[in-house]
């Protein structure tokens, strides 16, 4: 038994770091922004593809990862997205102009592409089945533990304004992920499914679960659902979303994804402390309180994770999307009324930073990746999910990318008031058109979602 827990503390462990990796990566480009210009000039569109150079990684990162993890396995596929990572962080840290700054951005986003995929379908695929369904919202949890160790790095070497070292430690649990996965067994279900080595799946179920009876009833489960599987998946064909009758739970799956990256959570994420040295911080004190904001975006995930299976999807969207809609107007308000730097407009656009990320933590950022997979059928889901995934990857590139060019032009407050207003879309959308999927079968969802319209 004791040999048991020791097993899946490392499963746990090593996928956590895969987690928290995508979340530093995600995050320490905030605060080395204010220092990267004294060594390479960046423009507001350089500083924009700096960014989001990460992001399409991201996108082709995360659009390989699934097919390639069923031909070559979940634990290699880890090892791939840890040399990935190591080579575009040293890269980027290392890079002496902003073409290599960005290329090597890209680098390091394939690798969060693949950890965004892989790393919870490995977690999934070996944890207990009771404690599966947690893993969506346990995945949301590590980035954001992640996002904030990135902010107290940045914050600790924010004095000497080493960006580089901001950058480059992020190669120190990317070693520690490559060498920690290959202490760790393969994925049983691909073993029994893709690689067709049923005593090698059980042999991993047995260690895992301590009980060879168990990983025998356990195995059986993973033959019935890869028969299941076989019988009902189907090749994913654009006209069956976009003009049959799954095109209405099509429609809802990319408006999630696309209002969960325009009501404006990226600007935070990765202009948060440029955005407070336009209302007076200085560029250590707009580190530390991103640090802050950083802790509220890792609290307010624990109460969503209990949340989100008791007051349910919609609740939580529609609430999450009221809250930042009242901090958006609030940042809009203060900062075109025509304050100057001061006490007061700094204490109004940090309160304002810190309510909408609360706002997001608690609903919309752990609800879409749970709710994503609930939507669509058995026979097109892992497809039509990937799809919207790699959506997602695309509606975050375009906000980081165009972000800084039009804070330049327009200021903050005039973009802080759109995001007020595609929150306020967002919480039309939910009203209007998401379904509830707490406490209901996929099955019943299936027949409800892909009903032809009756309007």
């Amino acid at each position: 038994m004791n040999g048991h827990r020791k097993s899946n503390f490392g499963i746990w462990f090593f996928g956590a770091l895969g987690g928290i990796l995508w979340g530093y990566d995600t995050g320490v480009i905030s605060g080395a922004l204010l220092y990267i210009d004294r060594d390479i000039p960046l423009s507001p569109i350089v500083q924009g593809l700096v960014v989001s150079g990460l992001l399409a990684g991201s996108m082709a990162g995360a659009g390989l990862a699934g097919r390639l993890a069923d031909s070559l396995g979940r634990r290699k596929m880890i090892l791939a997205s840890g040399a990935v990572f190591t080579v575009g962080t040293l890269g980027a840290a290392l890079a002496g102009g902003a073409p290599l700054l960005v290329a090597f951005r890209f680098v390091m986003g394939i690798g969060v592409g693949i950890a965004s995929v892989v790393v919870p379908m490995y977690l999934s695929e070996l944890a207990p089945k009771e404690v599966r369904g947690k893993l969506t919202s346990l995945m949301q949890l590590l980035v954001t533990i992640g996002i904030l160790v990135a902010y107290i790095t940045d914050y600790a070497l924010s004095g000497a304004g080493a960006w580089r070292w901001m950058i480059g430690l992020g190669v120190v649990p990317a070693v520690l992920l490559m060498a920690g996965i290959y202490t760790q067994p393969e994925s049983p279900r691909w073993l029994a499914v893709n690689k067709h080595d049923e005593t090698g799946a059980k042999q991993v179920l047995a260690g895992l679960r301590g009980s060879e009876s168990v990983a025998e009833a356990e195995l059986a489960d993973i033959r019935a659902g890869a028969r299941a599987q076989a019988e009902n998946e189907e090749p994913l064909r654009l006209r069956m979303l976009t003009g049959g009758r799954l095109r209405k739970v099509f429609t809802v799956g990319m408006l999630l994804v696309f209002f969960q990256n325009f009501v404006g959570i990226n600007t935070i994420i990765y202009y948060a402390p440029t955005l407070l040295t336009n209302v007076g911080f200085g560029s250590s004190g707009a580190i530390l309180a991103n640090v802050g904001i950083g802790a509220v975006n890792m609290l307010m995930t624990l109460p969503a994770m209990r949340l989100i299976d008791r007051a349910g999807r919609r609740p939580l969207l529609l609430v999450g999307a009221l809250g930042m809609c009242g901090a958006m107007i609030l940042l809009a308000a203060a900062n075109l009324a025509g304050m100057t730097k001061g006490p007061l407009l700094l204490g109004l656009t940090l309160s304002g930073i810190a309510i909408y990320v609360a706002s997001f933590s608690v609903s919309w950022g752990p609800v879409q990746w749970v709710a994503l997979p609930e939507l669509f059928p058995l026979r097109v889901r892992a497809a039509a999910v990937g799809l919207c995934v790699v959506f997602n990857w695309l509606f975050n590139l375009v906000v980081a990318l165009v972000f800084p060019p039009l804070l330049a032009k327009f200021g903050a407050g005039l973009n802080f008031l759109f995001f007020a207003v595609m929150t306020a879309l967002a919480f039309v959308f939910v009203k209007k058109l998401m379904p509830e999927t707490k406490g209901r079968s996929l099955e019943d969802l299936e027949r409800e979602l892909a009903e032809p319209s009756r309007t």
